[in-house]
């Protein structure tokens, strides 16, 4: 791991979190370990009034406590965006248009980093593209937070490992020295579109995993299934955008495993929940966290109506979740498919 700090003039890199729950919270935690003050948007008041009270997150991640003089606190996008060099995206993908509807700003200095690992649904975009559509942002000043990294876990300050994907990989190495600890590794990346497609795609096999689990598959077919699994994503990510890149690096191999089997997983649950056999409706109901993985289910079905790629696993998740087709006869068909 570089040495932290080094190469990066921490005094003119201010940095914008848009986002207030568990990963927005342990983002923050991670860039507090390196600069001095971060600036921080909140849509609700109520909820910074809270937090400034209480000295942590009144909603998420509340064992992190915060030194919130060293916060700056927004509910206003323009004015954080206007403030800080270095933009970072952690909110749910659905309310991501919504967030940023009311943006301004010249864009032209900025640096965004999503660390959404979900696709703009309405449009079917990845964060990237829908920046570079409609924001004029050019691709070379986004970049991707990537890896397998439960926002619990850095709470707990747990070894993580992250890969920071952007074209340009001088900017990418800057924030990576930004999140780094003794606790966080980091790694760079060029593939913004792999790391950000399989970010999305492995949420929508974590669901499946979990309708196996509640239809009491074992462990032998989970194995079977994420190996799949995992040859599924290499063939989309491989036709969608064609570069060499190791499936096996944690970025891609790595994301989809802790997805799959982490307790913390609420994809993975939303899956248990189906198939134990709440409807898709109920289990949200019982869930307090968006799944990212049911909006993304969709939006790769219609993407991959271009491309038809072969996707079992992702398919029989769409056909469960939209088509109100049966956990147990899918699954059981879905058997047939896999090697």
């Amino acid at each position: 791991m570089p040495p932290k700090g080094k190469g990066m003039n921490i005094k003119t890199n201010k940095v914008g979190v848009i986002g207030s729950g568990s990963w927005a919270t342990a983002i923050a935690k991670m860039l507090l370990e390196n600069v001095s003050q971060i600036n921080w948007f909140f849509r609700k008041t109520e909820t910074v009034e809270s937090f400034k009270e209480l000295g942590y997150n009144p909603r998420y991640l509340q064992s992190v406590e915060f030194e919130t003089e060293r916060i700056n606190f927004y509910n206003n996008v323009d004015e954080i965006v206007d403030d800080s060099d270095i933009i970072v995206l952690a909110v749910p993908s659905a309310f991501l248009p919504e967030i940023l509807s009311g943006l301004n700003t010249d864009l032209s200095s900025k640096y965004f980093l999503s660390g959404i690992k979900g696709i703009v649904t309405s449009e079917n975009l990845l964060v990237v593209e829908y920046l570079n559509k409609y924001f004029d942002v050019p691709y070379e000043s986004v970049g991707v937070i990537a890896g397998p990294s439960h926002a619990e876990e850095v709470a707990l300050e747990k070894l993580s490992y992250l890969t920071v994907a952007s074209i340009d990989e001088k900017k990418a190495a800057n924030f990576a020295r930004l999140i780094q600890s003794s606790y966080i590794y980091t790694s760079t990346s060029d593939d913004i579109w792999g790391t950000e497609y399989t970010s999305v795609m492995k949420n929508i096999i974590a669901i499946g995993a979990g309708i196996a689990h509640g239809l009491r598959y074992g462990d032998n077919f989970q194995a079977v299934l994420v190996s799949n699994a995992i040859q599924e994503m290499k063939r989309f990510v491989d036709t969608v955008h064609p570069i060499s890149r190791d499936i096996k690096d944690s970025a891609y191999l790595g994301d989809l495993l802790v997805t799959v089997y982490s307790q913390f997983s609420r994809n993975r649950l939303l899956g248990t929940l189906i198939g134990r056999g709440y409807s898709v409706r109920n289990a949200f109901l019982d869930m307090s966290m968006v799944a990212e993985g049911f909006y993304a289910s969709k939006s790769i079905y219609e993407i991959n109506r271009k491309y038809q790629v072969y996707m079992p696993i992702c398919d029989t998740v769409y056909n469960i979740l939209y088509e109100n087709a049966s956990p147990k006869k899918e699954m059981a068909q879905l058997t047939r498919k896999l090697s």
